[in-house]
């Protein structure tokens, strides 16, 4: 059974979260049932409520979008429905019509797509739909919310003779009204209405003179009002069957509401279902507006949050365009609770109120803004002391306050237990209250909850070191700039920079050393020991990202690699395919010519074809036996092959085309020859001795013949000594 206590709520600023989820309800009923969401008692109610969330929220993201579900609340109609002999208005009727036409439209949809949204199916099934309801109420009220003529035969008859008469007021008014004008008894504007009836706008001193009932006179006394008599006989008769009607109308909607009231269980149904649906839809839209998820929720104790953003904090900065800090966290049976120490405004409290609001929200069928890997487990119980709790009323200090709140955390502790207290022991003297706090800290240990505290005495650093399944963590700090990182870094005691803050705010050097004479020696040692245990750590985290990027890095360079010599071995297969089928029609190129040779010779036909014959045998044996349609498919791979190895040459000759093209050709310094030089041809080997020289003309020597050669198409090999 769940049971989390208001205060706990009160401090970890539940109810805030609850007015940001109410304004995105569409109804105000939906807005009154947010303010009451508390956390539900049993573990199948959250996870049906975390689902009915989560099902909502992805309907955002698909084509399937649930339809709207705003409605006008029948709260009134109910309670009238509840009282005997009482009726219902035409408009109330209307509005029970549009309320059924809602759910019928959601109830039809949910089981059309019930494999999308199996929880909100199964959530909607209870509700019955029902056309009886809109059909009778239809029948006899009209879109515009009245009772329709033929709702039955007397208000037929009536209305009948409703609109009879008024075509006789309208008529003898006219009559009157250009009877009298003539007469010039009438002032300028003529006629005028009082009382919802038509007058005529007689002047004063022909009053006697116009037939009719004075219905009043201008604020002058210059005009008078008159209703002519004979239109006035035909009002009468009008108000009486206005009224007969009226009388009427009552009657069909005294029959109508006693139809209606059977219904009054399933309208009852309707509200609250569309009323809890909003309730289910608001909560989808705000976890919309801060990226929450439904994260794995497990039996085993395991709570793993990875980048958990404090709900308040992430949509404040996300207003202001502020970057917010996320934080991961880690309990689990061998890791039960964690000692966050660290300077103050490093984040130490915001990053116990996240975890503390996160579990509330989340077994308050609310999501969470953490990483899609994240796995939560659920608490039977959440107890928290967070902030100044001095009491004016109660006159309690801070100090007696706490001990209160420890008493009840003695009482209520245990192993389903997740405790959140910020600021542990303080309140007291330092060594006395850090030793009380230490041996309740041994007792929560002892009984196997959970918890998160933020310190900064040192014997509970050190108490967390010594336990088995306890665990020191720090808000990490910037060892030069002093100034937060707003990281939690878990595993490590955090010093509170206490005299470096000092420092850098300016407190002269001199007090700051006399206030570290007047402490423990070993203390200071022990602080500025956490210290540098911090400065090292900030550094090793730099150089882990660090490592981190290039190993990425090289990974994706590998990758690209693996993928490249995995191209250049299915080409190497496809070219080798290639080689042997050429080789074998090489082959069978050779054996052809070879009988060819033979029957050219001794022109044995007969033994031509046999060899052809048996040649032939020889091949179709290695081939295996294929349909046509994967012959055809063998062929357009292999042409496929060859116009891309076609197509591979082509371009490798261009490239060597377009290199020669760049090459920039060097002249050689053409040599002087002289009789008796060695000389050769260009791109010649046979090499001559020069016998005579004429002109541009060479004789050469190559020993067994001469030549005459142009002295341009010879170069030197060895000149005469």
């Amino acid at each position: 059974m769940i049971n989390i206590h208001e205060k706990t709520l009160q401090d970890l600023e539940f109810f805030t979260v609850l007015d940001q989820v109410a304004e995105h309800c569409i109804t105000d009923l939906g807005k009154t049932q947010v303010q009451k969401i508390v956390p539900f008692a049993k573990q199948e109610d959250v996870r049906r409520e975390l689902q009915l969330t989560n099902e909502y929220l992805s309907s955002f993201y698909n084509e399937n979008r649930i339809p709207n579900h705003g409605f006008e609340p029948i709260t009134k109609e109910i309670k009238l429905l509840n009282i005997e002999n009482s009726f219902l208005e035409a408009r109330s009727f209307k509005k029970i019509v549009s309320i059924s036409i809602s759910v019928n439209a959601i109830l039809k949809f949910f089981k059309k797509f019930e494999e999308y949204y199996p929880t909100l199916q199964h959530f909607s099934t209870p509700i019955a739909i029902t056309n009886e309801l809109i059909e009778s109420i239809d029948a006899v009220i009209d879109r515009f919310s009245d009772v329709k003529d033929n709702a039955s035969e007397t208000l037929y008859s009536l209305r009948q003779s409703i609109n009879s008469v008024k075509g006789k007021i309208n008529h003898s008014f006219t009559t009157a009204l250009t009877t009298y004008s003539n007469l010039d008894y009438l002032d300028d504007i003529r006629e005028s209405v009082l009382e919802n009836k038509r007058v005529l706008a007689v002047k004063a001193m022909y009053r006697r003179k116009v037939k009719g009932s004075i219905m009043g006179s201008s604020k002058t006394g210059s005009i008078v009002y008159i209703q002519p008599e004979t239109t006035f006989q035909h009002a009468r008769e009008l108000n009486n069957l206005e009224f007969e009607e009226q009388e009427e109308i009552t009657k069909i909607l005294r029959q109508l509401t006693e139809l209606v009231r059977p219904q009054l269980i399933l309208l009852k149904q309707y509200q609250g279902f569309l009323t809890l649906l909003d309730v289910i839809s608001a909560k989808a839209k705000y976890a919309k507006s801060m990226n929450a998820i439904l994260p794995e929720v497990n039996n085993n104790k395991q709570y793993l949050v990875k980048d958990a953003y404090h709900p308040l904090l992430y949509l404040s900065n996300k207003v202001q365009g502020a970057k917010t800090f996320p934080q991961s966290i880690k309990l689990n049976p061998e890791n039960r609770i964690i000692v966050i120490s660290g300077p103050n405004a490093g984040g130490k409290s915001i990053t116990l109120k996240t975890i503390g609001i996160h579990q509330v929200m989340l077994q308050s069928g609310l999501l969470i803004p953490v990483h899609e890997k994240s796995s939560v487990c659920l608490f039977d119980r959440i107890i928290s002391d967070i902030g100044d709790n001095q009491s004016i009323e109660n006159h309690l200090s801070t100090y007696s306050y706490r001990l209160k709140q420890m008493n009840y955390f003695l009482k209520k502790c245990n192993k389903n237990t997740l405790f959140l207290i910020d600021e542990f022991g303080t309140g007291s003297d330092p060594e006395l209250g850090g030793a009380l706090a230490e041996t309740f800290l041994e007792e929560f240990y002892h009984r196997e909850a959970y918890g998160i505290i933020t310190t900064h005495y040192s014997n509970l650093k050190v108490l967390a070191n010594e336990l088995p399944f306890m665990q020191n963590a720090n808000m990490m700090f910037d060892e030069k700039s002093l100034e937060p990182m707003y990281k939690l870094a878990l595993g490590q005691a955090g010093s509170s920079f206490t005299f470096e803050v000092a420092q850098k705010n300016g407190i002269p050097y001199s007090l700051i050393n006399r206030a570290k004479k007047k402490i423990e020696r070993g203390k200071v040692r022990f602080d500025a020991t956490i210290a540098k245990l911090q400065k090292e750590r900030s550094k090793l985290e730099k150089t882990e990202r660090s490592l981190k990027v290039n190993e990425q890095k090289k990974q994706s360079e590998a990758d690209k690699l693996e993928e490249i010599n995995a191209k250049i071995q299915k080409k190497l297969e496809s070219y080798q395919e290639l080689y042997d089928s050429n080789q074998r029609l090489i082959y069978l190129g050779q054996k052809v010519n070879d009988l060819a040779e033979k029957y050219f010779d001794n022109k044995q036909k007969r033994e031509l074809m046999a060899e052809l014959f048996k040649l032939v045998q020889i091949e179709n044996s290695k081939r295996k036996k294929i349909s046509a349609k994967q012959k055809r498919v063998e062929k357009t791979k292999e042409k496929q092959v060859k116009a891309e190895a076609e197509k591979k040459v082509e371009v490798i000759r261009k490239k060597k085309k377009a290199a020669k093209k760049k090459e920039v050709k060097v002249e050689k310094p053409k040599p002087i020859l002289k009789i008796g030089d060695r000389v050769r041809m260009h791109d010649g080997r046979a090499i001559g001795s020069i016998d005579k020289l004429e002109k541009n003309k060479a004789i050469v020597n190559y020993g067994l013949f001469t030549t005459n050669v142009s002295t341009d198409l010879l170069e030197l090999v060895e000149a005469k000594k």
